[in-house]
């Protein structure tokens, strides 16, 4: 049995939309219950691991019942001198830190749809995929002007990162160095400008710089062609991908959202029905 989390740091949202509401898509919740559904009914517990806003949010919806792990506002302890511009996904990495292995932080939009533990037996980390090092995204240490008191000289930086949409930590020494160094590198860059390159820093070629400074014993579980291409055998779904287009296009939006809803009603039809009394979510199991 295999303990999970999802994460949800609200303030990256707030500090765009100071005077807004909060709110997730319609379609981001639907992913958020396969996600955490499936995880149960095939892994293990899993909880979410946010703050108080956000609690306070599912609370609202009625969804709080997803994580059977409970919904815990950690993310509160989240220091204020963390820059939630550049680094939107800090909240994942200070969730990670409070979890003791073996866990699998896993993405709201990301569902294991089959047992996740023979591919992980006798790991140290897993992470789905590995990336390629493309400069605009992962440029090289002088990129990183903004960063003071961080050491990059002992990193390794032919590695490829590893994708963290769903990730894997089977040692709690391995997990608790990730953590620390990526929380390192983001405390030593409150001043980071640039939005992409400080966060998939921290969280994904850091992941994979650590495991080769520890020679620590880490597994891609996918690659990109085959999570795409639909080569895997009904392991995962990764909705990322595909979000921009269903903002851009009303119908693939709504066709997403009710093949999603139908899922639902086949394969987990009591939740399926407090579902369908979400207000923002009741049309689409219509």
């Amino acid at each position: 049995m295999l303990h999970a989390f999802h994460s949800n740091w609200t303030r990256p949202f707030f500090t765009r939309n100071p005077d807004g509401e909060y709110a997730v898509e319609p379609f981001e919740l639907l992913t958020t219950a396969l996600s955490a559904l499936a995880w149960r009914r095939e892994n293990g517990p899993i909880r979410m691991i946010c703050d108080t806003r956000a609690r306070r949010y599912y609370d609202a919806l009625g969804l709080a019942f997803l994580w059977d792990g409970g919904v815990h506002p950690l993310l509160d302890a989240v220091p204020e001198d963390v820059n939630p511009m550049a680094f939107w996904a800090a909240g994942k990495l200070y969730a990670l830190s409070a979890m003791p292995s073996p866990c699998v932080m896993i993405d709201t939009d990301f569902i294991c749809w089959k047992p996740l533990a023979p591919l992980v037996e006798g790991l140290d980390a897993a992470a789905i995929h590995r990336e390629d090092i493309m400069p605009d995204i992962y440029p090289g240490p002088d990129a990183f002007r903004q960063t003071h008191g961080f050491d990059f000289a002992l990193l390794d930086w032919s590695v490829r990162p590893l994708n963290t949409a769903l990730c894997y930590f089977g040692s709690d020494s391995f997990r608790r160095y990730y953590t620390d160094q990526a929380i390192r590198f983001i405390r030593c860059s409150p001043g980071a400008d640039d939005v992409l390159t400080y966060m998939v820093f921290a969280e994904q070629r850091l992941l994979a710089m650590c495991a080769a400074r520890k020679k620590a014993r880490v597994a891609a579980l996918s690659d990109l062609a085959a999570l795409f291409g639909g080569e895997q055998q009904g392991y995962f779904t990764h909705v990322w991908g595909f979000k921009q287009q269903m903002r851009d296009e009303p119908a693939l939006y709504d066709d997403f959202c009710r093949r999603c809803a139908a899922r639902l009603r086949r394969d987990f039809p009591d939740a399926a029905e407090r579902l369908a009394r979400v207000p923002v979510l009741e049309a689409y199991f219509a």
